[in-house]
């Protein structure tokens, strides 16, 4: 006879694995949840766990939990935000704006020049980036703005409000 363990007297092995999220790689609340729920089960009579580290990993938990709804709540604000953008950039059509862009002078080196022009469109491009329309037809980013309104050409020393 052979001092082998046949395979129905064998622990049978784990079949489910936990979860990990798809993105990074790591565990999720419900799998923290799955391992306590295991250390439980699976102490010692002998020697249980201690209350103090029970409580200090139960914290852990709430405590995760928590962060994982705070974290959902403020992509949902986020995204929220984002939503309304385009509607709130709509406003600018019809308005005179100072933007500014990078042009390329004769010696190869970069350059930035203040541009005025009028916004004729607003869009919002697959990115989720809102671009403007100005009245040249060139598509600018809504970064790119330096000012909106009554936009005055040439350099202009700034007035001293604190004159007496």
């Amino acid at each position: 006879m052979a001092n082998t363990i046949q395979d129905n007297y064998a622990i049978p092995s784990q079949t489910e694995s936990l979860r990990t999220d798809e993105e990074n790689g790591k565990l999720g609340k419900d799998d923290f949840l799955k391992i306590l729920m295991e250390q439980l089960q699976n102490q010692d009579p002998m020697n249980p766990m201690d209350d103090k580290q029970f409580a200090s990993q139960m914290a852990q938990f709430s405590s995760l939990e928590q962060m994982t709804n705070m974290s959902q709540t403020m992509e949902e604000f986020s995204n929220s935000q984002k939503a309304g953008s385009l509607v709130k950039h709509s406003e600018l059509i019809g308005q005179e704006v100072a933007w500014e862009r990078t042009i390329e002078n004769e010696n190869g080196t970069e350059e930035t020049e203040e541009v005025t022009s009028t916004i004729a469109s607003v869009r919002k491009d697959g990115e989720g980036n809102i671009r403007l329309l100005t009245d040249d037809d060139r598509w600018i980013n809504s970064e790119q703005l330096l000012q909106v309104g009554s936009v005055s050409s040439g350099d202009e020393t700034q007035t001293n409000d604190t004159q007496d």
